[in-house]
């Protein structure tokens, strides 16, 4: 029998340096990047940096289950940028640059939800503010591929801009949520 493979949806804020870390991940079998979360159809780079959309760049994410865990992903999702930063990373300022994941499955959905919990507890632990993530269900929000001059963008462009402001604390390797 055929593995079929999964979907999910990470926003980590500027989307060329999320894709990048997803699609250098084993299992990790397609990425693209785009926008979601808004309320006009089919939106432009130019529109989603109005912040008038209501879009965040996303990173749409292909895996291989039997190579790489949902949970896996999450954990680099967490690791990869600043969760608590509300609607910016670093210098990047703006809604469309805030920490989201939409889930595909019921059971994505409740493992974001689960290590929203754990990672908040970490990051409490060392003197940080709420996580301040938004997860919901994608299963109602449209994704819209972004031009292609953005999708592989640091793989055409390999010195080009890269901005995330990680933490610096690891998700705990040791936790798997079931």
């Amino acid at each position: 029998m055929t593995q079929v493979n999964e979907k999910a949806f990470f926003a980590t804020g500027c989307f060329w340096g999320a894709e990048r870390r997803f699609w250098n991940m084993p299992g990790v079998v397609r990425t693209s990047v785009g926008y979601m979360g808004g309320t006009k159809a089919e939106p432009t780079y130019q529109e989603v940096c109005t912040g008038k959309t209501g879009h965040t760049e996303m990173v749409e994410v292909e895996y291989n289950p039997s190579e790489v865990s949902y949970h896996r992903l999450l954990a680099e999702f967490w690791t990869m940028h600043d969760p608590t930063s509300l609607n910016r990373q670093g210098g990047d300022i703006g809604t469309q640059y805030r920490s989201a994941i939409y889930t595909t499955t019921a059971d994505q959905l409740k493992a974001a939800l689960a290590s929203r919990e754990i990672y908040n507890d970490v990051l409490k632990g060392h003197g940080f503010d709420e996580i301040c993530t938004e997860i919901k269900s994608g299963e109602a929000v449209t994704y819209w591929p972004a031009e292609e001059y953005h999708q592989r963008y640091l793989e055409k462009n390999p010195k080009g801009y890269d901005c995330h402001s990680s933490t610096g604390i690891a998700y705990p390797d040791q936790i798997f949520i079931g």
